[in-house]
């Protein structure tokens, strides 16, 4: 059965240009690039990205990966400075997060979680 996340694959129009977004703009390391995809490290989850043939369009918004950071103020900051368009900005959840909404240069929904309080929560992403 399953034991794990392998990994996450969304679907680009130019790879070169999501390439530069998920290496330079999220920071993201990127482990291999071929000719229609590209996979990066996510603390033990390959993020990858490939291109999209002429009967296979993307869905934007499916799946929405979610990444853990340290500081969501920065993180807005760096994007907003390099123009990705933002969905939704920083705003505090009932759970005990602050979560960041916003787009890849394909439309695909990203979305970036700060946890800013509880233990068990904690626990629980560590």
């Amino acid at each position: 059965m399953i034991q794990r996340i392998w990994d996450v694959t969304l679907t680009v129009k130019d790879l070169k240009k999501a390439v530069n977004f998920y290496e330079n703009i999220l920071g993201l390391v990127k482990k291999y690039e071929y000719k229609d995809y590209a996979g990066f490290d996510c603390g033990g989850v390959e993020i990858g990205i490939k291109t999209w043939g002429e009967l296979e369009k993307p869905r934007k918004g499916e799946p929405v990966i979610n990444f853990l950071v340290t500081d969501i103020k920065e993180a807005f900051h760096k994007l907003k400075e390099n123009g990705v368009r933002i969905v939704k900005e920083p705003y505090e959840t009932q759970w005990g997060a602050k979560i960041l909404l916003f787009c890849d240069p394909d439309g695909n929904l990203l979305q970036m979680s700060e946890i800013i309080w509880s233990e068990y929560f904690r626990a629980c992403v560590s």
